[in-house]
């Protein structure tokens, strides 16, 4: 039997695994099934986060300790950010709206996504300081201009363009799974992309949708349109990093996607090290994949990350909780994570390095 978001946090909902258990029990199980596809610790994407065990160093002086950083100029109060995720009113009548609400109440950037189900200058009016743009390649070069444009009138700060779901007729799991919006869900923002006309010689995935995804010189052209921040979000090999900061790109997110694109992905962990040796010291690179406590978030810290992106457990506070729900959790994450810190003796972030971890 499905329940409904409550308007009171209980008091027995204290990490990010009660709010899974609430928001499965509050979403129709063909919605659940949706949210946990390809899940990062499921068996089609694993996740190396528990290969590693906290090696900690008491004694320290913590006085004066902070989770704050510099990212593009801004000074965040924590390391975590609110990564895209699609069709939220699927989880919560206020969909985007309730999450941009969290958001700005807890100082934490959304991202949001190309597929919200609100309009992108709605969203950024509540928390214009904070908003990023993730942006899905539209093949058309005219029409992307035309939406950077969009989105840079309504206050944007960054762009994340999504380089490993390539085009949005390709997401494997998803068409497999038969997964259908409702019919009062739509994507809003995102404009028409007609598909191009193709002869019998020519192949529907490789000379069709393939043809629409973005390539390196449309990377260097996107960033030569914009004075915003550029980041390529689903970067996986060290090359791929190399070839990004060379185009002026200006920053990276590790990301595997959640294992939602494609079967036996590499885990986004296991790559983060030796995509942070690949890119200058200074180079901002955000971790998207399975962080689920302040451990996590640690561990991720010390193997390169210089922020994290929260996916799937704000959208559980979403259908659990709404807007209290989103908040909610973020506070748990960052007081866990301040907590580990703090035991683990370090007291800000760039004291956090891999000395910390062991590999049993």
């Amino acid at each position: 039997m499905q329940h409904q978001a409550v308007d009171q946090i209980p008091a027995d909902w204290v990490a990010v695994s009660d709010y899974q258990r609430a928001a499965q029990a509050c979403l129709p199980t063909d919605v659940w099934a949706y949210l946990q596809g390809g899940c990062e610790r499921g068996s089609t994407a694993p996740n190396t986060l528990g290969q590693y065990q906290l090696l900690p160093r008491p004694l320290r002086d913590l006085r004066g300790g902070h989770t704050e950083l510099e990212l593009f100029g801004q000074t965040l109060a924590h390391p975590f950010l609110l990564a895209p995720v699609a069709y939220q009113r699927l989880f919560h009548p206020a969909g985007e709206f309730a999450t941009v609400l969290a958001a700005q109440v807890s100082q934490t950037p959304m991202i949001v996504s190309h597929l919200a189900s609100m309009s992108l200058e709605k969203i950024a009016q509540q928390h214009h300081q904070h908003c990023w743009f993730q942006l899905y390649w539209q093949g058309c070069r005219t029409q992307i201009k035309a939406q950077l444009d969009q989105i840079q009138q309504a206050g944007y700060q960054a762009i994340v363009l999504t380089v490993d779901a390539p085009h949005m007729g390709i997401r494997d799991r998803e068409r497999r799974a038969g997964f259908r919006l409702p019919a009062e869900i739509q994507a809003v923002n995102l404009l028409a992309q007609p598909m191009p006309s193709l002869d019998s010689t020519q192949h529907p995935l490789f000379d069709g949708l393939m043809a629409q995804a973005p390539t390196w010189s449309d990377v260097a052209w996107l960033v030569q349109q914009t004075d915003l921040p550029v980041l390529l979000k689903g970067i996986l090999h060290p090359d791929d990093a190399r070839q990004a900061v060379s185009l002026g790109v200006q920053g990276l997110v590790v990301s595997n996607h959640g294992g939602r694109v494609l079967d036996g992905v590499v885990d986004s962990l296991r790559m983060l090290p030796s995509i942070r040796a690949a890119v200058p010291a200074e180079m901002p690179i955000l971790f998207d994949g399975g962080i689920r406590c302040g451990a996590d978030a640690f561990k991720a810290l010390a193997l390169g990350a210089t922020a994290l992106m929260l996916g799937r457990p704000y959208i559980y506070g979403l259908a659990a909780a709404g807007a209290l729900g989103v908040a909610h959790v973020i506070k748990l994450l960052r007081e866990e994570l301040e907590v580990t810190m703090a035991l683990c003796g370090t007291a800000r972030l760039n004291e956090i390095n891999a000395d910390y971890l062991i590999k049993p």
